[in-house]
Parts: C-alpha cells; structure tokens; sequence
C-alpha cells in the first residue's frame, strides 16, 4: 500500500505540483482512502518530501551501479553523460518535481536528513574518476567534482526542460531521435575536450563543424573593445 500511494504521488506532483496536487487523487489512484494515506505516509507535506528523497535516491542508486571507478578516466565520464541524459529522458516526473522544488526556495528539502547523505559517496566517485585521469594524463585539469556533475546535469536539464520553446525559436524538434542523438553527441564532446584540452572535433561521432573565421573591417574604421571583440568607430 505504501508503494502504490507514493508512485501515485509522484506522478501527481510531477503533473501538478505541490500546490495543485490533490491528495483525493492520489488516494484513488493508490486504491486507498485518505486515512490509510495519512497513516502510512503522512499528510501532504510529509507525503512531498517522502517522494522527493525517493527520486533522488533512485538516481543515487543507480548512479552507483556505473562502475565508473573501473573505467578509463575518459570513458568514465562518457558514460556517467550518457546515463544522465537517458536517466531525465527516462523519467520526466524527476525532472518535474526538481523544477518544483525550485520554485519553492529547496523549502522541503532542506528538511531532509537523507539526501545529503545520499550525494557525498557519488562526489567522491567522480571526484577519484578526475584525479586518476589527471594521473594518467588524460586530463589536464583537476575539476571540482560538484562543478563538473552541475555542469553535466545542467546540459541535460536545460535541452529537456526548454525543448517546447526552444524547439519552437530555432523551428526543428529537438525531441526526435536524430536530435537527441546529436545533443548527447554533443555534450560527450564539449566535456571531454575541456577535461582533456583537446579540440572539441577530437570527440564524437559526428565531427564539430570548423566555422570560417569572421571577416573583419578594415582597421580604418574597426577598434577593439574592452571586451575583446571588435567594434565600429563612431564618427565625431
């Protein structure tokens, strides 16, 4: 009873939020009523929460299970990149209920005494993938471990989470398989060649495309700004 109110919970969050989601519904949809609800879980605060530990232990869990540690260095981080990207592909609801936590300041989380816990042992597993690869020589840099799984998780979550709009400013589907694929190619590259120093064609299955260097103005009329790009001189 316990599992079925909080998978019903979770896909009731995800579709509706904390402030939308009806704890009626979620009863209905577990096969309960509200006081067998409220006693195995508690009301709905406690029900969120409950169901927000549980998916970050579920990502933790399976994270654990990429035997990263036994990988070259390079291959280790391509594979935690391709687990992150099919993992938020994989369930939408975490993404969802990441989002509402966000807008609700982490209020929730803060609470928890388990998911903290929950991320140190995955940090300090990417954290060994980095130094044996600066060992090694295949990295050239020592990266934060918590900088370089935000930045991963964050060239997952953006694509995904703005594809609707984004798919509509650039007009192509950013959902279709051709698409994904090319993103998750993409990201494979863009990470590896800032670990490694290597240029960001080195990486992929598809090439970076080499773009023609901007033709500049004549000096006659062209300065260089204070940022570094050029900028047309202004008659007087």
């Amino acid at each position: 009873m316990r599992l079925r109110i909080l998978e019903a919970a979770k896909e009731e969050f995800a579709a509706h939020g904390l402030a939308g989601a009806r704890v009626d519904r979620i009863a209905a949809k577990a096969g309960a009523n509200k006081r067998m609800l409220y006693y195995h879980v508690g009301k709905k605060d406690e029900l969120y929460l409950t169901v927000l530990e549980g998916a970050y232990e579920k990502i933790r869990v399976e994270e654990r299970g990429l035997d990263l540690e036994h990988l070259d260095p390079p291959e280790a981080i391509e594979r935690l990149i391709h687990f992150t990207w099919n993992y938020f592909l994989r369930n939408p609801e975490f993404l969802a209920l990441l989002n509402t936590e966000n807008l609700a300041k982490a209020r929730h989380l803060k609470r928890s005494t388990k998911v903290k816990s929950m991320h140190s042992p995955f940090v300090e597993m990417i954290s060994t993938v980095v130094q044996r690869g600066v060992q090694s020589g295949d990295f050239v840099v020592a990266v934060d471990p918590v900088q370089l799984y935000i930045s991963i998780a964050a060239l997952c979550f953006f694509y995904l989470s703005n594809s609707a709009t984004l798919s509509v400013i650039f007009g192509r589907d950013l959902l279709n398989e051709e698409a994904r694929d090319e993103r998750l190619d993409h990201m494979v590259a863009l990470v590896l060649a800032a670990l490694t120093g290597k240029s960001l064609a080195a990486f992929g299955k598809k090439k970076a495309q080499v773009l023609p260097a901007p033709v500049l103005q004549s000096q006659s009329n062209v300065k260089i700004g204070e940022t570094g790009y050029p900028r047309p001189i202004r008659s007087s």
